[in-house]
């Protein structure tokens, strides 16, 4: 029988460069999406965009994954969004947490979906499919992303309407805070979309960028002069957006040479 941490395995012990974290709440979205927050550790620090690897004690072992921290970097919890994979070694296990179990992180976070990883910019472009809207709610929740753009695009795709709800109450959220609502104003724009259902915006993001959709909605065009670009879903949507932006003549960038756009490789699983 598996133990997980917090459960029957809570007496389990802890390996060394791990830390406990007990589960403040836990969100439902879809049979497919959830999410949950957790305490922060004493001293964790990072910088908006990042991931850590997290997981649960399992059968006396760590199992960990690569995951965004949602939650921006002043706030006093650690916030995630995670998908359930019935099969998934992790997921089908951690998709049935509750407040008051605990997981495991690694306070070591790490990623290039960062400010240090690109260069100065007016338009920043966040990019995302699925869960890999988790970071740039971090972005989009850090006052320094206002300070260094004048304009803030979060476009998020997901197959049914039903799963663009964690982005519909995220930016809701920026707009009515009492601080980051006046930064966000006239800068923070959301254009959420579905692939296999009737909405307001549908199909992927590259067939808005190649049939001028993105243009229209966005003011124009993406142009390396200007503009910046983060770019987190899955395996292919990475590989088309990031040969769409070295067409469009974007330079990648990394935390020791930044550039005009930047990807994320982890994910959960």
């Amino acid at each position: 029988m598996d133990q997980i941490v917090g459960g029957v395995g809570a007496a389990a012990e802890v390996p060394k460069g791990f830390v406990t974290l007990d589960v403040l709440s836990v969100q439902h979205y879809t049979d497919r999406l959830f999410s949950f927050t957790t305490q922060r550790p004493a001293g964790f620090r990072f910088r908006s965009g990042e991931f850590a690897m997290i997981g649960l004690m399992i059968d006396g072992k760590p199992l960990m994954r690569a995951y965004s921290i949602a939650s921006p970097n002043w706030e006093e919890l650690l916030e995630f969004y995670s998908i359930k994979v019935p099969d998934g070694p992790l997921t089908s296990k951690l998709q049935n947490i509750q407040t008051g179990d605990q997981i495991l992180i690694r306070p070591k976070p790490v990623g290039t979906l960062v400010f240090d990883a690109l260069l100065p910019g007016k338009r920043l472009f966040l990019l995302s499919t699925g869960t890999g809207i988790a970071p740039f709610a971090s972005v989009i929740r850090d006052p320094e992303v206002y300070e260094k753009f004048d304009q803030v695009h979060l476009l998020h795709s997901c197959r049914d309407v039903a799963e663009l709800q964690y982005g519909e109450d995220l930016v809701g959220s920026v707009h009515s805070h009492e601080y980051l609502g006046d930064l966000a104003a006239g800068k923070l724009y959301h254009h959420p979309s579905a692939t296999r259902e009737t909405y307001k915006n549908t199909g992927r993001i590259d067939d808005w960028i190649k049939d001028g959709r993105f243009a229209q909605m966005c003011g124009g065009d993406l142009t390396p002069n200007t503009d910046r670009v983060m770019i987190c879903g899955s395996m292919a949507m990475l590989e088309t957006l990031k040969g769409i932006c070295e067409e469009h003549g974007f330079l990648e960038g990394s935390n020791s040479n930044p550039g005009q756009f930047v990807i994320e490789k982890a994910f959960a699983g």
